[in-house]
């Protein structure tokens, strides 16, 4: 296989990019998600945890579709970008919107657990002390629940790596601005160029396949480890 051209890396370095940028999206967002679902309990509870998980289990050119609607010309954030001179579709931040509305439900599904596993007791014993429900998160329940919320940050980045139906539907295929590695998979398959398609499936498997063996070492070795030793 003959080594790819400079130029040819951009999708490597926009899906980087992109799912650098909505991992931390979500790590924020799906983290607040779920520390307000452990928080509240009510019938409207079990709606807003439909809404939250829906990207998940509606396929992604659904999703695509829904974002374009939000964010197109006529749509409702698309007026108001259209009233300062933004606009979002066919533009890299579009890459970053759909990869990160597809990877929350991963990172709030995995949030929302870690911090269910916390004793509720460490919490209520801070209540009684005086502190406030940010301290008692920042100071207690985010510690205690970090491993899972970094394990749903890695799988978060996973599934933004390797989103294409929303991200093709908002953001199209713009070489060098948004063709990201699954959209150049598929347009090199379009254009039966094997080669190049075998090259970016590889690099995807690559990296997922580092970043899931990481997590998989840093839960199951270096964790049980670092507690034995206390």
């Amino acid at each position: 296989m003959a080594p790819l051209e400079a130029s040819d890396w951009s999708p490597l370095w926009i899906s980087l990019k992109t799912s650098v940028t909505a991992t931390l999206i979500t790590l924020a967002t799906g983290l607040a998600a779920a520390a307000w679902r452990e928080r509240h309990k009510g019938p409207m509870v079990a709606l807003v945890d439909g809404a939250c998980l829906l990207p998940l289990v509606l396929p992604p050119t659904v999703v695509g579709f829904f974002l374009l609607l939000l964010f197109g010309r006529t749509g409702p954030f698309g007026r108001l970008l259209l009233k300062i001179g933004a606009t979002v579709i066919f533009s890299w931040p579009a890459t970053v919107i759909a990869a990160a509305v597809v990877a929350f439900p991963l990172m709030y599904l995995t949030a929302r657990a870690a911090l269910e596993q916390i004793d509720s007791r460490f919490l209520e014993a801070a209540r009684t002390l005086g502190a406030s429900e940010w301290r008692i998160f920042r100071r207690i329940a985010l510690p205690l629940a970090w491993p899972g919320v970094l394990a749903g940050a890695i799988l978060s980045f996973a599934r933004a790596l390797g989103e294409f139906g929303a991200t093709l539907m908002l953001a199209g295929n713009i070489p060098g601005r948004t063709a990201t590695i699954p959209i150049a998979i598929y347009f090199a398959v379009e254009a039966d160029d094997m080669r190049s398609a075998v090259t970016w499936c590889a690099a995807d498997v690559v990296i997922s396949l580092a970043l899931l063996s990481g997590l998989y070492y840093w839960t199951h070795a270096r964790g049980p480890a670092r507690w034995a030793r206390r």
